[in-house]
């Protein structure tokens, strides 16, 4: 377990690009705490269609996340060798795929409540880590980090660790392993991903 956790963070050290910079933490925590707030208690819990409720949760995905910087990272090195139709191919069908899986994801906090523990440094430029953590009945709480990018006083969710397995990397190993064995490489990818945004 503990080798486990060490290459979790080791991996993660791979966001960073320069020596950390000053991140406002209150603020950091206060936006987490916004969106899960509007994620949870007033999407999921309300009463309105499931329509709706994925409608609403669309835009709060793409407004609190930067799609675009998280897809850079788990593409990887192939997000350097790809064209530009190519990019942005990926992240559509990659900001799709997540909306869906995401929305129902937290269908399952439905009910719950997000108890918020601080922050920790990030080695990460502009970046910090959001601590958090959900009762689980008959079992320990579940541990949820978010990683949050502030730029010009404005904040973004990069990454999301639950139980100390990072979204991200997860996302990044995944995809890396696709694009190597698929004789379409990237392409066969986003084809493999419409297919999935389809079957959702």
């Amino acid at each position: 377990m503990k080798k486990h956790i060490a290459f979790i963070f080791s991996a993660l050290f791979l966001f960073a690009q320069s020596a950390n910079a000053e991140v406002d933490a209150a603020g950091a925590e206060n936006f987490v705490k916004n969106t899960t707030q509007e994620g949870i208690v007033e999407i999921i819990n309300s009463n309105a269609s499931q329509a709706e409720r994925d409608a609403r949760f669309e835009k709060l995905f793409n407004s609190a996340l930067d799609v675009k910087f998280i897809g850079q990272f788990v593409l990887g090195r192939n997000w350097r060798t790809a064209s530009a139709e190519q990019r942005e191919k990926f992240i559509d069908v990659y900001r799709k795929l997540n909306v869906k899986t995401w929305s129902k994801r937290f269908d399952e906090f439905k009910g719950k409540e997000f108890i918020f523990k601080g922050t920790s440094p990030s080695s990460s430029d502009n970046q910090i880590f959001v601590n958090s953590v959900v009762p689980m009945e008959n079992a320990q709480p579940a541990s949820v980090v978010w990683r949050v990018k502030e730029k010009d006083g404005k904040f973004k969710i990069v990454d999301i660790i639950i139980e100390n397995v990072s979204l991200a990397i997860t996302a990044r190993n995944e995809y890396s392993a696709f694009i190597k064995k698929s004789p379409d490489g990237l392409n066969g990818l986003i084809a493999d991903l419409e297919k999935k945004i389809a079957q959702e």
